[in-house]
């Protein structure tokens, strides 16, 4: 056969580690999807919206490290976008792939279908170029291959979406072959001279303290430290703690993991030997408004030190160019042979109470949600990956006991209601060898539902745990009104709409623990499609974190304008 711009293109995304990309087919794509199927070992995976497209590389990255999305022109693209803008808030390289008008239409004043009414097509690409790290527009053969290589090599260097527009003409014309892999995938390494610094001072930073602590933040996995902050935490001796969005990537099994801190409503001891510590080494952090609880929880000033992927800030000094995880590396050689700085988890141990284990509800009574709660902990091992909607969820999914490798997937920064259903599915298609859980609000799951009839489609043995509450709880704790208020549906009936003639899946509605009990053991048995569990609790019923964390929030938003 011809080698063409899409066999390059695909050949690259296999090169990378892909085994599937997602799609929703549209006719300036058309003649793509064709050459991506003929691709060995990549698989296309078909979405019900662009939306939801997106969303499922998102969740698909998070998983395998990397995801596509290819989707057409305009009316697919500028709705793959949200999702898009999610990936690059979340630090994750998702390749958007775009169809585009034939290049002969290109500065013709032509009006195309699928456009806003202009000749001029380049509003898509000037927007693409505001949510990734690169974005190229190819509307020749010949400069296909430099174009695809950057905007591919940049988005695994920065860990950033990237998105590239290919003509629809120009997607069957011929292509040399893809050289080695390694010409992407080769990266710039640290400054030496830098980077000597760098641990300079932050090894000075250390020996000046007496009670230093680890605060683990999100971007740790984008770094790629998960494993070197282990080894740090080991090499320090001291607390660590993680932020809400970093839940999972320190393992809550590690001797030295003291919980979550999240201000007023960190887990408990957590603030308190936070706050006592006279030192802070803060890994790849977010402060937000909602990771520091509305600005209330943000540590800075002299005894803070910051480390992100790129860039270490300590002791009044800065320094770009270096790789965190050569300044770690650096770093734990540097405390070889040094006394352990334990005093914080020392400290920790004292203060701590040991959590009562929560009791079983009467099987009867009414659903509530501490003991869906405790319900959903009993299913998490070692090979369990939860996915956590916005809003409660969240807060149900901190507070868990976490087993060596299990892991919990936040969308905290972006946000965005609704991303779970499809980031599961796009997660369960990288991951078939793991079990997922998803616990997802009602409000959130009417935006996205459409998605789990693909994980019926491609038998994903996917539980999802449906919180029924009648409304947008997370809103309600934050500014309520009337808006907030949802049409309630019959959740676990819908199993039988996606099912239809071929389907597997299971719904199942509990408003008792026995209901809630027996469900999961269905859910369990059933490896043939996706569970659907509907819990029935009561509108405010949520978390007393929630509650406290809304309430800050709210005084965040609701500052007054500054004097000028």
């Amino acid at each position: 056969m011809t080698y063409t711009v899409g066999h390059y293109l695909g050949e690259r995304l296999a090169q990378i580690g892909l085994k599937d990309h997602f799609a929703v087919a549209g006719d300036y794509n058309l003649v793509l999807l064709d050459q991506l199927l003929e691709i060995d070992g990549l698989r296309q995976v078909y979405c019900c919206n662009e939306l939801n497209c997106g969303f499922s590389a998102e969740g698909y990255a998070r998983a395998n490290g990397a995801g596509a999305a290819v989707v057409t022109f305009s009316v697919g693209a500028l709705s793959a976008l949200n999702a898009i803008g999610g990936a690059y808030a979340e630090n994750l390289p998702v390749i958007l792939i775009s169809g585009a008008p034939n290049s002969n239409d290109h500065g013709s004043g032509h009006i195309l279908h699928h456009t806003i009414g202009t000749p001029d097509y380049s509003y898509q690409l000037e927007i693409a170029k505001r949510l990734t790290c690169a974005a190229v527009s190819i509307t020749s053969a010949e400069d296909a291959p430099v174009l695809i290589d950057h905007a591919i090599r940049t988005a695994l260097r920065e860990k950033k979406p990237a998105y590239i527009e290919i003509a629809c003409n120009v997607a069957p014309m011929p292509c040399p072959r893809p050289g080695p892999v390694g010409a992407i995938l080769a990266d710039v390494p640290s400054d030496p001279e830098t980077l000597k610094l760098a641990i300079d001072e932050l090894a000075s930073f250390i020996t000046a303290r007496k009670k230093p602590i680890m605060l683990v933040g999100s971007r740790l996995r984008a770094a790629g430290c998960e494993d070197a902050a282990i080894r740090l935490a080991d090499a320090l001796g001291c607390a660590v703690t993680t932020m809400a969005a970093a839940k999972s990537f320190f393992p809550e099994d590690h001797p030295a993991y003291a919980g979550t801190y999240w201000g007023d409503v960190s887990s408990p001891g957590a603030q308190q030997i936070f706050d006592w510590a006279d030192g802070v080494l803060c890994l790849t952090p977010v402060f937000n408004d909602y990771s520091t609880v509305g600005w209330t929880a943000w540590p800075k000033g002299d005894n803070v030190a910051l480390m992100d992927a790129r860039h270490i800030a300590a002791g009044g000094k800065a320094f770009d160019g270096v790789h965190l995880r050569d300044v770690i590396e650096g770093l734990i050689d540097r405390l070889k042979g040094q006394p352990k700085k334990d005093a914080t988890l020392v400290e920790y141990h004292r203060i701590k109470t040991p959590e009562a284990p929560v009791a079983a509800a009467e099987p009867n009574a009414p659903l509530v949600r501490a003991e869906m709660a405790r319900q959903i902990q009993g299913l998490l091992t070692s090979d369990t990956s939860v996915i956590a909607e916005t809003g409660d969820s969240w807060f149900n999914a901190i507070q868990m006991k976490l087993p060596h490798g299990a892991r919990v997937e936040l969308e905290m920064q972006w946000g965005h209601i609704g991303w779970s259903v499809p980031a599961t599915f796009g997660y369960a298609v990288a991951a078939p060898e793991r079990r997922i859980i998803a616990m997802i609000g009602d409000g959130s799951f009417q935006l996205t539902a459409q998605e789990v009839a693909q994980m019926v489609r491609l038998k994903l043995p996917v539980i999802i745990f449906l919180v029924n509450n009648r409304g947008y709880t997370i809103e309600v704790q934050i500014h309520d009104g009337p808006y907030n208020n949802i049409k309630n549906w019959d959740y676990a009936d819908l199993m039988g709409v996606f099912n239809a003639e071929d389907g597997h899946g299971k719904g199942f509605r509990a408003t008792t623990g026995a209901e809630m009990e027996k469900a999961i053991a269905a859910a369990v048995a059933n490896r043939e499609g996706p569970t659907l569990i509907e819990c029935v609790i009561d509108r405010d019923d949520c978390t007393s974190d929630l509650i406290s964390w809304g309430r800050r929030v709210a005084t965040a938003n609701a500052r007054p304008p500054a004097a000028r």
